[in-house]
């Protein structure tokens, strides 16, 4: 098990509340809460489906092999760009069982027995969500009081286990802290139409920021390595942190799985269609590879077998993560489709397997650390229609040397800011039709607006005193009623947010005095006053610094991304030659 988890207390046996007590979906149940087709005593199980990027890492298995903190390696390293019918309903009820793309694995047992809630609630593992301490302000919800969900999903690739030994190899690495070698962000728009994943090769060179494990108490200072080492200074609430610094993204929660979780969930979910377009062998006589044997075509893959496509870079592509991260995407948009046209996870026996798989494995943060919660999370991510979801690697360069790679500059950015401003990256949006601006309500001197300053980085500190610079410059502007808030916090945009249409001409009337584009002017319901927040795109000066992208923020992932659609049932695996047979 990782190193920062640890198993949550078992509670003692009660007497069993329905569903509605639970607060869950009573239309799920017949019978006030009986499953009709559970048992006697015999709670209908949830189930969920793996991170479908479980174990990704190979495992190091030698100097140059496939695991480890290692950097890419020049050798072999090519460069690259960076219905409505009651089957509908059932694949719809399944999906949320069984947590839609990504092993969101949830179990929901309450109407047959609360005793078995508690069980699953005591297999799950959980850990603090961030080590690094401050971190990012949550967005404020938009007008309609709703908000984004980011979740990041983790496969560590540990050898604290016999299984684990097994199945990646490398047992010389057996006391060795794991390394997080996949990592996917799961983003979820606010109003659940849309979800988009990026992924980020293991190896991309950033900095990880200072973080205390939350059971040894060991402080890691900040250092720059691979993204892939974060996971070994305390655990995943530092490779959490990490991303946040890297990408400006606030993060709600993350789910991580080991070899041996990726296998029993894949097992308990079935086989998931995946194309080569020849035939594959992912090993040599250096002990590369992950063992895939495949020929031309498609194959239903599960077990074991899933989690070495999974692991697959030697075999696929140019030998690298960026084509192991592309079988990945393939492997989660097919089981979304398999798990929503496929009603047997509907059958409760096969539900409760998916229960037990799915909470046995997973390790997640505090907030996601019940059944509960995992269910209300799958309810979310089940909403999202499958041609809306879309998986993407986040544009890279080489390093000098082709030792690492790192974001690609501008298109990495422009892809994390789409995230931020929850902008899908399909391209697929509604266009919002331009409204005429509305002018000032309020007199200059009368409008009352909060200046906050939001540049409290981890990585590179606060910017001292934002906030009284930008509010002596407003009212040099005539703004002579704004005032600050000490309070630091910390945000990768600079946003202007107000309260009510009627607010919206004086929003923009400021933000236009200031130099600030009208895509950081946002309506929010939980704000009661006119608030702008400095971020740490705006570190010193008091005109704001306009960026090329400001007048026409991109709607569609660059095509360095290689973006992958949910619906594309063509999609197949090149194969390279060197490891074909």
């Amino acid at each position: 098990m990782p190193q920062s988890s640890v198993r949550g207390d078992r509670p003692g046996r009660r007497n069993r509340p329905d569903a509605q007590q639970l607060g869950w979906d009573d239309s799920l149940y017949d019978n006030k809460g009986q499953s009709p087709d559970a048992p006697d005593r015999t709670p209908p199980a949830d189930g969920d489906t793996p991170d479908n990027d479980p174990k990704d890492p190979e495992g190091p298995k030698d100097s140059s092999g496939e695991g480890g903190k290692g950097g890419r390696g020049s050798k072999g390293r090519k460069g690259g760009t960076g219905g409505t019918g009651s089957s509908g309903r059932k694949g719809r009820k399944a999906l949320r069982w069984s947590a839609i793309t990504l092993a969101v694995l949830i179990a929901g047992t309450a109407g047959a027995g609360y005793w078995y809630y508690e069980h699953l609630n005591a297999n799950l593992h959980k850990a603090p969500r961030s080590l690094g301490g401050g971190g990012l302000k949550k967005p404020d919800p938009n007008a309609f009081g709703q908000t984004p969900m980011n979740i990041l999903l983790l496969g560590s690739d540990g050898r604290n286990s016999e299984k684990n030994i097994e199945l990646g190899g490398a047992r010389q690495d057996a006391d060795r802290k794991p390394l997080a070698d996949v990592q996917m962000l799961v983003h979820v728009s606010a109003d659940r139409s849309s979800m988009s994943v990026i992924s980020i090769p293991r190896d991309t060179r950033v900095t990880i920021p200072q973080c205390t494990d939350p059971k040894t108490r060991e402080v890691y200072p900040q250092t720059t390595a691979s993204i892939n080492e974060s996971l070994q200074h305390g655990g995943p609430g530092c490779t959490l942190a990490t991303w946040q610094e890297l990408t400006g993204i606030y993060i709600d929660h993350f789910m991580m799985v080991d070899f041996a979780g990726v296998v029993s969930m894949a097992d308990a979910i079935g086989g998931v269609p995946v194309c080569v377009d020849r035939n594959v062998y992912s090993h040599d006589s250096k002990g590369h590879g992950s063992g895939l044997k495949l020929t031309k075509g498609t194959h239903a893959v599960k077990g074991v077998q899933a989690l070495q496509w999974l692991r697959t870079r030697y075999g696929f592509e140019d030998n690298t993560d960026i084509g192991r991260a592309k079988a990945q995407h393939m492997y989660m948009n097919s089981m979304v489709r398999q798990l929503k046209k496929d009603a047997k996870l509907t059958n409760p026996g096969e539900l409760r397997a998916l229960a037990e798989a799915a909470t046995s494995a997973l390790t997640v943060d505090d907030g996601l650390g019940t059944v509960k919660k995992l269910y209300d999370l799958g309810g979310d991510l089940s909403r999202v229609p499958t041609e809306r979801i879309t998986m993407v690697t986040m544009p890279w360069v080489y390093s000098a040397g082709e030792e690492y790679v790192l974001p690609k500059p501008g298109e990495a950015d422009e892809t994390f800011a789409m995230l931020r401003n929850d902008t899908a990256l399909d391209g697929k949006d509604k266009a919002k039709k331009p409204a005429p601006e509305p002018k000032p309500s309020t007199p200059k001197d009368q409008l009352k607006v909060v200046v906050q300053n939001g540049t409290d980085s981890r990585v590179t500190g606060p910017a001292s005193g934002r906030a009284s610079a930008v509010q002596q410059r407003l009212a040099g502007l005539g703004y002579t009623a704004a005032t600050t808030d000490s309070v630091l916090t910390s945000q990768a945009d600079t946003t202007l947010t107000y309260h009510g249409k009627d607010q919206r001409g004086d929003a923009l009337a400021l933000a236009k005095a200031l130099g600030l584009p009208n895509s950081a002017v946002r309506e929010s319901s939980s704000v009661t006053s006119m608030r702008l927040v400095i971020g740490n795109d705006w570190r010193d000066g008091t005109t704001y610094p306009k960026k090329p992208t400001d007048d026409k923020p991109a709607h569609k992932a660059p095509e360095s991304a290689d973006a992958l659609n949910g619906e594309d049932t063509k999609a197949c695996m090149n194969v390279n030659p060197q490891y074909s047979f």
